[in-house]
């Protein structure tokens, strides 16, 4: 899938600026941003559900704009499952049968049994879990091969949120699905995600695979006699957090620089800890102003 140049305007203002990007098969790629940054924005005119004012979604070398039958191979999963409430287990799955035509009923058949989920008059009659599990296995099942989801964990307690999300990245492996997830829960796409893509104002801030984070910084932990941080070393370095006088700060790892700068100033904790991609959006997104 390649996104070229997209925008969007609604109501004359602008929530998407000229986005341009590649989804790869196989791959599954985090959206980050803060509110109003354009992530649900971009899946809902990815997916077509919304038109762009301009630029494309491209499957293959097809505009799904041109060619409105390729959006049957791609799903988009909304944070909010009410709009589905009213149907029962069955009408679902006959109505994706009939917009699917590769549904594949025997691998729903399969993993309904296997998750131990019951046929119900109402979805609504479903945990906010099962409902989860029911949609995406509805999607692995329709054989697409794009899976759109914005916030797919909300409002899951702890265990479900697992299970949800361990089914997610197994099935998009194995059936080389290409999955998208805007998040706000950075501590559960750092460990599933292959790439990310930061939003701010609707642009691309960043795009760059999850393995790409250390070649780019690095997170230290220090503290200094003075309790203080030294002011020539601020423009330096990126803060992220302070606790007392203890202070974890980001660095670029191009510059090697700094660690004798850090040294001359004789700390008496200096230590390089694991980075996380919370780390890196608020490196990049800002939200640290208050921390040193």
């Amino acid at each position: 899938m390649k996104v070229k140049n997209l925008s969007k305007t609604i109501r004359q203002q602008q929530i998407l600026n000229n986005i341009s990007f590649e989804v790869s098969p196989g791959t599954i790629t985090g959206i980050i941003g803060r509110n109003g940054a354009g992530k649900t924005t971009l899946l809902r005119t990815m997916a077509g559900i919304l038109l762009p004012s301009s630029g494309d979604v491209f499957i293959g070398n097809h505009s799904i704009l041109k060619h409105p039958a390729k959006k049957q191979t791609m799903i988009f999963i909304p944070d909010n499952l009410d709009s589905l409430k009213t149907y029962s287990t069955n009408e679902l799955i006959t109505l994706y049968k009939m917009v699917y035509p590769g549904f594949d009923m025997d691998y729903f058949n399969h993993m309904r049994a296997h998750f131990s989920l019951p046929d119900v008059n109402r979805i609504s009659q479903l945990s906010k879990g099962m409902k989860a599990l029911f949609v995406l296995i509805l999607a692995f099942s329709s054989r697409v091969d794009y899976l759109l989801l914005d916030e797919p964990t909300d409002g899951l307690d702890a265990i479900v949120k697992r299970k949800v999300l361990d089914f997610l990245v197994e099935q998009a492996r194995a059936n080389q699905v290409a999955v998208m997830i805007a998040s706000h829960r950075l501590e559960e796409l750092d460990f599933m995600v292959d790439d990310v893509l930061i939003l701010r104002n609707g642009e691309v801030e960043e795009h760059f695979a999850i393995g790409e984070l250390k070649t780019r910084y690095r997170k230290l932990q220090l503290a200094f006699q003075s309790g203080s941080f030294p002011p020539d070393l601020l423009k330096r370095v990126t803060p992220v957090s302070q606790s007392g006088s203890v202070y974890a700060v980001l660095i670029s790892a191009a510059d090697s620089a700094i660690y004798n700068e850090i040294q001359d100033h004789d700390p008496v904790l200096f230590e390089e800890l694991k980075l996380t991609l919370e780390d890196v959006f608020l490196a990049r997104l800002g939200g640290t102003d208050d921390v040193l």
